[in-house]
């Protein structure tokens, strides 16, 4: 046995348990269902495979999603303006929250701009810019049509047809029309419509004027040329996604660029595809109800690597004089949660919510958004909503936290007899451990419990970090003096006298006025816990504090808040007890007279204890 056990630094011990709470989360829980993932993905591509020949009533083996560019031949990157202004005729759409434009050859939505959002946090700022054509850096679109069957010579639209239409503006009163003839009898109608949001429908009908039938397959695709700067970072996914046979299947740019075969299918009924980034999404939402074959692959073109995720839906057959007709949809924006909530309610659209990337402690973080966007809402301040849900917390949290620290205060009062017991038995490190495990259990003290406050941190501080990370509500919001984005780090330097020096730092040396306080309290928390007799671990004690402090200098503002806010209730908490229980408050400094803390039975004036 090893006397040195009971006297482990709290914050030791809690970054050792943490360490096995998220082991036992990762491989008892996120690894199986990534196993599952992965074995639905291999039997559905296997069955891909085996069903290679299945086809729908009265057609050939299911086709292909057509995957030409929409400007084929372009070998050179152009900004977005010439190649806009060199694309042909295009017609405008508009809402309240976004506009852009629809190029009428190849009749792609490929030019959208959010309205509502900017490229930073001066309102000055240009638009966000989001779908761009092809041709463009890091162009993204999304498209719908019909693919022929195999074998079959039926003209079909594709990125070379240029659509007609009478319309001149798409707004969420006034849908589009587009036509197109193929000279053989078929008529392509395709209507176009917004809403107010970020969700487009576009309903494809092909009317069928031939002496013969046909069969035709609706598809759907969003498309990315290129992958876009953006910080890679394992709390967040960015690249390919959906919801597929029930599943969430996620594909990062690097995934798909390794991957052994260029793309992977996937079958299933309900469900969505497309391309996310951190604040916006491009997908594409098939018939809920019908059985469809989606895809994300890899390719190369003369412009550098496409990463696409498409769908192909069950033939149509279309009798002579007849039609066929299937509706897409389309949601290009921003992921605010409350919409795609909604939108997954009012149009059932299966699991829609798990767009957003809540992470491994996504119950836990859902309910924190939830929570803080209430408390927003309330006061007007996601700041403040941060603070009122510390202190919230710290309420729910109260009854075990104060076991904890009358349990850390007693350590800290019997401090005396167990470095007694220590010098007594020296060279008795057996005898040492047994009597100072008799104290404890004599004074009903348990080390173990002073860990308590940290580890109940932890869902807590991750899930707020996801959240400050991930969702658009926390973009660019405020809170009071120099603060003006929660999710951004503190833009305050102390190596540059906060801005006194016009010096600018580099990004690794940068610790802001909120980190320095929160340093600050983390070393005030410490001293009013018992220091460890081992003195490798005290000096760990002591390091904690700058190096978080430095840690934190990289964080979101808000977790920052969050942090320095709950320490000072911790503090405040921890010295009441200390009161109560008469243990000394010693900081190696000397203490104003109203903060001395006096032990049972003495007598000395006050500041001198």
């Amino acid at each position: 046995m090893n006397n040195k056990r009971p006297d482990t630094g709290n914050y030791m011990i809690a970054l050792f348990l943490s360490a096995v709470v998220l082991i036992i989360w990762q491989y008892f829980f996120i690894g199986p269902l990534n196993e599952r993932q992965r074995a639905a993905q291999k039997a559905a591509a296997q069955q891909q495979t085996e069903q290679a020949a299945t086809t729908a009533p009265g057609a050939a083996t299911v086709p292909g999603v057509p995957g030409a560019p929409a400007a084929p031949g372009a070998t050179t990157v152009r900004s977005r303006e010439q190649v806009l202004a060199s694309s042909g005729a295009r017609l405008a759409f508009e809402n309240d929250k976004v506009d852009g434009t629809i190029r009428l050859t190849g009749a792609q939505i490929d030019d959208l701009r959010l309205k509502k959002y900017r490229d930073t946090i001066d309102p000055n700022s240009p638009e966000v810019v989001f779908l761009t054509p092809h041709g463009t850096a890091v162009a993204t679109y999304a498209e719908a049509g019909w693919a022929p069957a195999p074998g079959s010579r039926t003209k079909v639209p594709d990125a070379t047809t240029t659509w007609s239409t009478a319309d001149a503006k798409l707004t969420p009163t006034s849908p589009v029309t587009l036509t197109w003839n193929n000279g053989e009898g078929l008529t392509f109608i395709r209507k176009i419509a917004m809403d107010q949001d970020y969700m487009f429908s576009v309903t494809d009908t092909v009317q069928n004027a031939a002496g013969t039938p046909v069969t035709l397959y609706p598809y759907a695709l969003v498309t990315r040329e290129g992958e876009p700067v953006h910080t890679a970072a394992w709390t967040l996914h960015e690249g390919l996604f959906g919801v597929l046979n029930g599943l969430l299947e996620k594909y990062t740019y690097a995934d798909l660029r390794g991957a052994k075969e260029p793309e992977t299918r996937i079958e299933g009924t309900g469900g969505w595809l497309g391309i996310t980034d951190k604040y916006w999404m491009a997908t594409v939402v098939p018939p809920q109800n019908e059985k469809f074959t989606s895809r994300v692959s890899i390719a190369r073109e003369p412009l550098g690597e496409v990463f696409r995720a498409d769908y192909l839906l069950r033939g149509r057959n279309v009798a002579t004089g007849g039609s066929a007709s299937v509706t897409h949809r389309l949601y290009a924006g921003a992921k605010i949660v409350s919409l795609i909530e909604s939108y997954e309610t009012s149009q059932n659209i299966y699991r829609f919510n798990m767009s957003i990337d809540w992470g491994w402690f996504s119950p836990i973080t859902y309910r924190m958004f939830q929570g803080l966007d209430y408390l927003n809402k309330l006061v007007g301040n996601f700041g403040v909503a941060i603070i009122l849900l510390t202190i919230i917390v710290k309420i729910l949290f109260f009854p075990l936290a104060n076991r904890s620290y009358e349990s850390m205060t007693k350590m800290k009062k019997i401090q005396p007899e167990q470095k007694e017991i220590q010098e007594r038995y020296p060279d008795d490190k057996v005898k040492a451990q047994q009597e100072i495990m008799a104290l404890y259990r004599r004074e009903k003290v348990n080390p173990l419990m002073g860990c308590l406050p940290m580890l109940l941190q932890i869902p807590i501080f991750f899930s707020l970090y996801k959240v400050l990370y991930v969702t658009i509500e926390m973009r660019h919001a405020p809170f009071f003096g120099w603060i003006h984005d929660l999710a951004a780090a503190d833009p305050t330097n102390v190596f540059n006298l906060f801005g006194l020096i016009p010096i600018v730092m580099p990004t690794w040396l940068h610790i802001g006025a909120w980190p320095l306080v929160m340093g600050l309290t983390m070393w005030f928390q410490m001293k009013l816990s018992p220091p460890s007799t081992d003195p490798t671990q005290r000096q760990m004690q002591l390091i904690m504090p700058p190096m978080f402090t430095y840690l934190m200098g990289q964080f979101a503002a808000g977790l920052v808040v969050y942090w320095t806010v709950n320490n000072l209730l911790s503090i405040a908490q921890q010295y009441l007890i200390m009161r109560r229980l008469g243990v000394p408050l010693d900081l190696g400094l000397k203490m104003p007279s109203w903060l001395s803390v006096k032990a049972a039975g003495d007598k000395s004036p006050p500041g001198q204890s």
